[in-house]
This record gives C-alpha cells, structure tokens and sequence, in this order.
C-alpha cells in the first residue's frame, strides 16, 4: 500500500541525521532530535507530541558545537542524552544534560556530563543498557567496543574495558540486547558479530555482507532485525541462524535502517533512501500459533508491506518508535523534516 502523509510535521534549521525516543519521559510523546552543520551551530531539539495528538512543540532548543552523527536519549533519565559529533576533521562522543529551567525562545547551553575519549577513529554509535537505570554504556568506534561506567553526579565516565573488533573487521553500529544485558549484537562489512561483555570477546557472528542496522525483537527473545545495503530486511531466529527465518523486500535503494516495534511484535519500520518510511507485518510465530490466526493476519504475511509513507524529498536516515505511545513513530529526512504518523489503522487484533 502507498501512502503520502497525513503526519505531524516539524522543520530544523539544518540538515540532520537521527532521532532518538525519550523513554524516560512517561508523562509525555517525546523526541530528540539533533543537526548536521558543518558550517553552523548545531543544535538539539527536544520535541513533544501535544496532549491532542495534533501539534509536534519544540519543548527546549539547546546549542551543540559539532555536528551530530548519532544521538541516543538515557533510558532512565529524560534530561541525559548522548552524542557522537564530528569536527569536520575528528570525531568524539559526551554525554549531555539538559539544564533546567529550559524553553524554545533561546538556545540554551547544555552540560557535558562526560567525555567519551577513549577512541581515536570514527565512532560510529552510543548504546544505552536497556535495561532498568545501569550505568553502564558502550561506544563502539570502526575497530574497537569499549564498555564504560557514567556517574554523573560526578560528571566522570570510566572505561571498564575495552576490546579491539580486529584489523579484519570494520565495525558501522550495533544493538545492546534487551533480553540479556551481557549481550550487544555488532554489524560490520562482512558480518553481524555478538559480544560477551562480561569477557569482552566476539562470542558468535552471523556471516553476512553489508549489514547496514540491526534492532531486537523486544517481545520475541531471539529475533533478531538486520537492514542490509542492497538485499532489503533479514529477519533471524538467533537459535538457527545459518539462514534467515523470513525476507522483506526493503526499499528501492538502499534500507538505512529498521526499527522492531516495543509492544506489537509483529510490526517493523524501515527507511532508506529512496525518501520513504515502509511499515512491515512479519510473523515470528510458531507454526501453531500462525496457523492459528485470522485469514486477515494470513493476507498481511502475503503482503507484509502494510504500508508506505512517501511524502519526503530527501533521504530518511532517522528513525523512533515511541514507547510511551507504541502506535506512534517519528522519522527525520536529511533536509531535517521531522514527521510523526501513527499506525493505529494497522495494528494487529489481539
């Protein structure tokens, strides 16, 4: 199904890159969302869906000084969030805090609650532990994953340790397992590799060629989503994962990113550049549940494209669901258009 827009949109003033799901804001739908200027001073957004689910609100508008690559929200504390920026000529990584009291008529400053210094290359991503309020986070640049500890009441991260990927392997992102806190799946150029962090070593890896994104099944323990460059979306059984368990098509050039939905099992969200958003009906189900279900949830495994959102003109690289409201996602294209849309309409029947 093909389908333009009837979502909440928002423009930055720069281009941008990624957007990340406030989920420890449970008062409100929030975003953050952060620029990509080379020339300019970037800035931070932090966006709220209004109570009447019909206006996106710039809540706080704060000052970074580099160009935001990546940029991950703390899952336990609203107002601490992390970066990775570029200088043009370097990359880093800090963790920041938004200062309170804050509001949109001027750029505030944010605090540096800690320097992730223990790279040289370019970093690639920031993973927040999944699970309850940890201070435990992981950097990942192209050659090494290096786990730290955040106390920010003392404004310190410490290197707990640190573990090269190998000369062999050029690291691009990854994902920290929400069903096993000792578990981060990597993705590299030729191979989707899982790390033990209690003893820092590459444990498994599935053999796979340009893996561009991967997210875990938060419903389903051993799911596992991968977006690949040229091949569309791979779905894995992590407990027979010589082959894929299902494919979807992807996007008509490359899928940047894929997103599993944290309450509806069954749904998924890509982007790519093709300037479209996909949403997916994939069934992980055992054989008796799916044969089991309605002839309607039948037709959507037939046709797991449930629908496509086309109303972008330039690529889409950013992409959240909202745990706080999980029939609602936003999407970032490049030329910073943030838009919010709502999938109730597709929702599985329970």
């Amino acid at each position: 199904m093909q389908g333009g827009s009837s979502g909440i949109g928002y423009g930055l003033k720069y281009q941008a890159r990624c957007i990340s799901d406030v989920k420890a804001d449970t008062d409100h739908t929030s975003f953050l969302t952060g620029t990509l200027s080379l020339k300019e001073e970037n800035e931070v957004h932090l966006l709220r869906l209004s109570s009447g689910g019909s206006e996106l609100v710039c809540e706080g508008l704060f000052s970074h000084p580099n160009e935001i690559w990546d940029l991950a929200s703390c899952p336990f504390d609203q107002r601490v969030f992390s970066t990775v920026f570029s200088t043009g000529e370097s990359f880093g990584a800090a963790i920041w805090q938004i200062p309170e009291p804050y509001g949109q008529s001027n750029s505030s400053t944010l605090d540096c609650v800690a320097s992730l210094d223990a790279h040289v290359g370019k970093i690639n991503c920031v993973l927040w532990c999944p699970s309850g309020k940890s201070d435990k986070l992981i950097s990942m640049d192209e050659q090494n994953l290096v786990l730290w500890s955040l106390d920010s009441s003392k404004k310190s991260a410490e290197v707990v340790s640190k573990e090269s990927a190998g000369m062999r392997h050029s690291l691009s992102g990854g994902a920290w397992n929400p069903h096993d806190v000792n578990s981060v799946a990597a993705t590299s150029e030729s191979s989707i590799q899982f790390w033990d962090l209690r003893t820092m070593k590459n444990v498994n890896s599935i053999e796979r060629a340009h893996v561009r994104n991967v997210d875990y099944n938060t419903k389903r323990e051993h799911i596992l989503v991968t977006a690949d460059d040229e091949s569309g979306i791979h779905i894995w059984d992590l407990r027979k994962a010589k082959v894929p368990v299902q494919e979807l098509p992807g996007h008509t050039h490359w899928t940047w990113a894929v997103r599993c939905n944290p309450e509806y099992e069954e749904l998924i969200l890509s982007v790519g550049t093709d300037s479209a958003v996909n949403l997916w009906f994939a069934s992980v189900s055992s054989e008796k549940e799916a044969s089991e279900r309605s002839a309607e949830a039948s037709r959507q495994r037939v046709n797991p494209l449930l629908n496509s959102y086309t109303d972008y003109e330039d690529s889409v690289y950013g992409l959240a669901w909202s745990s706080r409201e999980p029939w609602i996602f936003a999407s970032l294209s490049y030329d910073g258009r943030v838009v919010i849309e709502s999938v109730k309409p597709f929702l599985p029947r329970r």
